[in-house]
């Protein structure tokens, strides 16, 4: 094909403003035939950060569950690939091919110690995070989550560093569990010791954030005037802080930092946005807000991550689908009592089967995006889902007695080819951290000796 007729075909299919798949319009992604020859094996050779031996690029995410899960409905009898899939992963029988079942990861730090009662408080702020947290309801104390620590390197790439989703549209302040404060139970993602990261709970918010606000045609000189307006902001208070930083004593240059620490934070996702280039316009309707529906409230969100890789928006995501203790009733499969309440079964057999349902409930939603991700073709001719490294996985492991060890965590994708998916490996008692690493690693990042409680990279996924 000569070079006029390349030309020909990039015109006719820019003019194709939208694709539309499962019954949704979404953003143009980005063709394989329109890059120029050879620039996905250039790319390669250049052994770019978050980026697969093709070229194309790969994707993180975590997404978290609450209240652990009933261990005897969760583990396959057998290891390997010639497993038949529990009861409560019957749900991914579909996507089997593309998931690792991982078990013997533990979070030892999230176990009780000194420190006594606040179980889920711990088994959200230690998923990501791999350290003791501070037990205190106002001086917080965690540590950088993994997300975050990859997202300092490949969130140069794209507009939005990280992703942070959520479906609980209620937060809390001051003491949440047992004088833990609430800010480590509502949060997953920390960019440092003392800064959580808060997540997108309003579908709308969140696609106005990656996309702008208003109609089609109106969002990106919206995002830009948004933008200039930030810079307006940013500079006010930079300006403010560093002239009555000197007047303030040592605690309060403290506070002052560590708010500063949010405010460059912000900058620097302007700065990057203005590097990256113009956001893209996705032929679709800004979500009008959280549904009522749960369901549909997590498949929407589901899908905002989903259009986020597809699109590049970014590479590191995160996603809590509720947090723990959390005790919402499932009354779209006809479980009316509250989720926490249930998890502690005391070993009732109707109580562990309506748990053995919402493990279920919560896996088949799992399992609609992954196949929603392999039914998406990346910019190498792969799928998104070959081209991504998805962990799936609770801070509790019984949640009846509370237990961290043993965690139930799947990792879903390809990693671009580097990982061994449709198997179920068990492990002898390693820190989940030990899994972040290795997660690290194939996404380039650089330097990253140590994370958390880790003893060294997992092997063998």
């Amino acid at each position: 094909m000569n070079k006029t007729n390349l030309e020909e075909r990039a015109a006719a299919l820019s003019r194709r403003r939208f694709l539309r798949g499962l019954g949704a319009c979404l953003a143009l992604p980005a063709f394989e035939s329109l890059r120029p020859a050879g620039a996905l094996g250039a790319l390669a050779g250049a052994a770019r950060v978050a980026t697969t031996s093709t070229g194309a690029p790969l994707r993180s995410a975590f997404v978290f569950f609450p209240n652990g899960a009933f261990p005897d409905a969760w583990w396959p009898e057998q290891t390997g690939r010639g497993f038949a899939l529990s009861s409560s992963l019957s749900g991914l029988e579909a996507v089997r091919s593309h998931v690792q079942i991982l078990g013997g990861l533990d979070h030892q730090c999230a176990l009780p110690g000194n420190d006594g009662a606040g179980d889920h408080a711990r088994g959200n702020a230690v998923f990501l995070t791999g350290v003791r947290i501070k037990k205190s309801a106002t001086d917080i104390h965690a540590g950088i989550s993994i997300d975050q620590a990859m997202a300092r390197e490949a969130g140069r790439l794209t507009r939005l560093p990280s992703l942070e989703l959520s479906c609980d549209n209620e937060r809390k302040a001051a003491a949440c569990d047992s004088s833990y404060a609430c800010v480590y139970q509502y949060n997953l993602s920390w960019s440092s010791e003392t800064t959580p990261v808060t997540p997108e709970s309003n579908p709308r918010l969140a696609f106005e954030r990656m996309f702008g606000a208003g109609s089609r045609g109106a969002r990106q000189a919206n995002a830009r005037r948004r933008a200039a307006q930030q810079r307006s902001i940013l500079d006010f208070v930079l300006d403010d802080a560093r002239r009555v930083k000197g007047e303030l004593g040592s605690r309060d240059r403290d506070k002052l930092d560590q708010y500063l620490t949010g405010v460059r934070e912000v900058e620097n996702r302007i700065q990057n946005a203005g590097r990256v280039g113009p956001s893209p316009d996705p032929d679709m309707d800004t979500p009008p807000g959280i549904p009522s529906s749960y369901g549909e409230y997590v498949g929407m969100m589901y899908d905002l991550m989903w259009l986020a890789f597809q699109t590049d928006s970014t590479r590191i995501a995160t996603f809590c689908l509720a947090h723990d203790g959390d005790n919402r009733s499932f009354g779209e499969i006809g479980i009316f009592e509250g989720h926490h309440d249930l998890s502690h079964h005391q070993n009732k057999p109707d109580r562990i089967e309506k748990i053995r349902q919402i493990d279920g409930w919560y896996v088949k939603q799992f399992a609609k995006f992954l196949q929603k991700m392999e039914s998406t073709k990346d910019v190498d001719g792969h799928s998104l889902l070959h081209n991504s490294m998805i962990v799936y996985g609770a801070g509790n492991a019984d949640g009846n007695r509370h237990t961290h060890t043993n965690l139930p965590v799947l990792l879903a994708g390809g990693g671009g080819g580097a990982l061994q998916p449709g198997r179920y490996v068990k492990y002898n008692s390693q820190p989940m951290a030990n899994l972040f690493l290795d997660v690290a690693d194939r996404m380039g990042v650089k330097g990253l000796q140590r994370f958390g409680d880790s003893t060294g990279r997992l092997k063998n996924i």
